[in-house]
């Protein structure tokens, strides 16, 4: 008889505990990994996502992304989004091969999630500077590098949505 190992599969790069996640991330920094750490909703993927995405793991050894939960999407958003739930949000970007892993935040920001996880880089797209970047004192109490990632923002999910809806009245 053979065993054969399981190659792992996208959702068990999924983790919602964030403690767990937390210690994870703390056993990588101490062997030298540089953790850089995304967030976003994510809803609807497009390819301005993907290149973020593409562009903050080229940054370090371990890319972390972390999701807004529906409710918080909801409150920045606006009613009725997201569009797709959160735990398929996280499933969606969990198969992408530059994603290590994947957790989900109810904040209005980053702070909590900055404290907890500890990443060595903080990624954010370039529509963001240091200025306008929310969590910006946690990282510099934190010691955490910002790092502005992706291309100009060309792509949107509320494009998506409008353009879907144009289809939809013809």
């Amino acid at each position: 008889m053979v065993v054969v190992p399981r190659k792992q599969r996208s959702k068990d790069k999924v983790i919602t505990d964030r403690k767990c996640l937390a210690m994870i991330l703390a056993g990588l920094r101490a062997s030298g990994k540089t953790v850089v750490l995304t967030n976003g909703v994510y809803d609807l993927l497009h390819v301005g996502h993907t290149r973020c995405l593409e562009d903050a793991r080229s940054r370090g050894d371990i890319l972390v992304v972390a999701v807004n939960s529906d409710a918080s999407t909801g409150e920045l958003k606006g009613m009725g989004l997201p569009i797709v739930p959160a735990a398929e949000r996280m499933e969606v970007l969990s198969s992408l091969s530059f994603v290590d892993y994947v957790t989900e935040f109810a904040e209005a920001t980053a702070d909590e999630l900055l404290k907890q996880l500890k990443p060595t880089l903080y990624a954010k797209g370039v529509d963001y500077t240091l200025k306008t970047l929310p969590e910006k004192d946690t990282i510099k109490a934190l010691d955490i590098k910002a790092v502005f990632v992706g291309d100009k923002k060309s792509h949107s999910t509320t494009k998506m949505i409008k353009q879907i809806q144009k289809l939809k009245k013809k």
